[in-house]
């Protein structure tokens, strides 16, 4: 988060757009990768911000890899994210607009660890026993993820 970060000490707390990636990863049991993040306490997926010079399929990778510890193969663009309903306030008071895509990874290999900075716990979790706080738009993510998955089945 190195351009944020320089990018708010110039700016401060005021609104930024922030683009992004994060990482949808499903499991071969059709579970999804969930992780308690610690700065707001919210489940979510593994995602984050652009650094300068990445494209969206290495800032997702980068940031899977940092938050997870797994490396993911091949990446499918699953949904686009931006506009007002994606406005957040951090608990430290910075404020953005989530300009950002969302991939689908069912190809990932490596060891699945905790990122301590950033994640307090981390689980596959099966559709019908997701966690507390997942925040509405990813909500709204994770239900489509889950009609996909079930019209897959078919």
């Amino acid at each position: 988060m190195g351009y944020i970060l320089d990018l708010r000490k110039i700016l401060g707390n005021r609104p930024l757009i922030l683009t992004g990636a994060g990482v949808l990863l499903v499991n071969e049991k059709g579970e999804v990768l969930l992780q308690k993040r610690r700065d707001n306490g919210f489940w979510d997926i593994p995602a984050g911000s652009m650094e300068l010079g990445e494209s969206f399929e290495e800032c997702a990778r980068r940031e899977v890899f940092e938050e997870s510890g797994l490396v993911c193969g091949e990446l499918e663009l699953f949904v686009t994210r931006s506009g007002k309903e994606t406005f957040y306030e951090y608990p430290n008071g910075d404020q953005g607009y989530v300009a950002g895509l969302i991939y689908l990874c069912r190809d990932f290999s490596g060891e699945m660890k905790v990122q301590e900075e950033e994640v307090t716990e981390q689980a596959f979790f099966s559709f019908d026993a997701l966690p507390e706080g997942i925040p509405l738009g990813k909500q709204a993510i994770l239900e489509k993820l889950r009609k996909r998955l079930e019209s897959e089945k078919k």
